[in-house]
């Protein structure tokens, strides 16, 4: 699935047309203030378009998880504040995201004007999809552009119902970009192309693991889930996380990958984790075969690190998601911080290195390399389930050229 088939925001006529976007401006709010604006800086080059282009430019967002009622403290007003700042212009907000007062805040609309609505979540039909809410939101405007990657695998109101009730729908730069490079990863891939894929449980990444193993040269397996591989191959585990439940698909997937799939060799291992105080017991390194009884491993090893960096980079395309160990401790994340590095590394070396949201984005970005690699996907849940090979309805749903 590739927005190459899809209208993108410039394939349309958008001057003097109400142009509704459905960003993601589900930003970490504190004492009534946006903490982080990176995602607001993602939506920038497509307002900025529309804006060039004298559109009267609608943005639409969910904020947090209301669970479909007014509240205040999931307010997006704050974000109309912040995104201000960041155009160096005003920017209108509307206090609903449907009926009279929204209608009246876009009728206000000159153009080139920004208008941000309400949170549409809190309308417990955003999320049930719902028909009649959906046919609302599409009345405020003449076009609808997704600009919104990190929840393109909802189908919700704002991101799929909304297409049916109007004439064209395309996606944005962000959009574009997200699915140019994971789309560019999956089907037209510079060999060798390398998939590190960690995290703490094999069933959260299974479907990713099959779905990535008959395109990759090489699979390498990081973090938790290690350990279920581990034991599957006989080995003592400790008390490291294992899924029992997922011995014999381990084993499988072991006999199928052959050489392909690259387990560690060596573990950081510690007498006590409490991840809730982020502290750790005693830490020692060692082999796959010596893990004691009644330790847990908590990292990659520097072994493992150095076998994971040199076929890192004698890679031209990568793709990373999941961490190798538990990076939310300073102490049991130097393996993640050295993938991290090794990535930027390749990159610098001319791979394509894509990083796939949710923790791998927080673990570029903890070890000072997130502008050092090529993408850092803006959608967790959405980048996993376009790397499990499965359809996003917020892009299936878009117009095709």
């Amino acid at each position: 699935m590739s927005t190459q088939r899809k209208l993108f925001v410039e394939d349309i006529q958008t001057t003097g047309k109400r142009v509704i976007v459905r960003v993601d401006f589900n930003v970490p709010l504190k004492d009534g203030k946006v903490e982080s604006d990176k995602r607001l800086k993602e939506s920038l080059p497509t307002i900025k378009y529309l804006r060039e282009k004298g559109a009267k430019v609608i943005l639409m967002s969910h904020l947090g998880r209301p669970d479909g009622k007014r509240n205040p403290e999931f307010s997006l007003k704050p974000v109309a504040a912040a995104l201000a700042v960041l155009l160096g212009s005003d920017v209108a907000f509307a206090d609903d995201c449907v009926g009279a007062s929204a209608e009246a805040a876009v009728a206000a609309l000159k153009d080139g004007d920004v208008l941000l609505l309400e949170n549409l979540r809190f309308h417990a039909e955003e999320e049930a999809n719902d028909a009649g809410f959906a046919k609302k939101l599409a009345a405020l405007a003449d076009v609808y552009v997704n600009d919104a990657f990190g929840s393109a695998h909802r189908a919700h109101a704002s991101t799929e119902g909304i297409t049916k009730f109007v004439p064209q729908a395309a996606s944005g730069y962000l959009m574009k970009k997200e699915l140019d490079y994971l789309g560019g990863a999956l089907t037209e891939p510079k060999r060798p192309f390398v998939a590190i894929i960690g995290g703490s449980k094999v069933s959260g990444k299974i479907d990713v693991i099959k779905h990535l193993l008959p395109q990759v040269d090489k699979l390498l397996i990081g973090g938790g889930m290690t350990y279920t591989f581990l034991k599957a191959q006989g080995l003592e585990v400790g008390k490291s996380i294992v899924e029992n439940d997922k011995l014999d698909l381990a084993k499988s997937l072991l006999a199928e990958a052959g050489d392909k799939l690259v387990l560690g060799t060596d573990f950081v291992v510690t007498d006590k984790l409490d991840f809730k105080a982020r502290t750790v017991g005693a830490l020692k390194t060692v082999k796959k075969d010596a893990i004691p009884s009644d330790w847990e491993a908590v990292d990659a090893g520097p072994e493992t690190v150095a076998a994971f960096t040199k076929i890192l980079l004698g890679a031209k395309t990568i793709v990373w998601n999941g961490p190798v160990g538990v990076f939310e401790i300073d102490a049991t994340a130097k393996g993640t911080i050295a993938i991290a590095e090794a990535l930027a590394q390749a990159t610098a070396a001319g791979a394509t290195t894509i990083i796939g949201g949710g923790d791998s984005a927080s673990a570029v970005k903890k070890a000072g390399v997130a502008s050092k690699v090529s993408h850092v996907s803006t959608g967790g849940g959405a980048s996993l389930e376009y790397l499990e090979g499965k359809v996003l309805p917020g892009v299936a749903a878009l117009t095709n050229k």
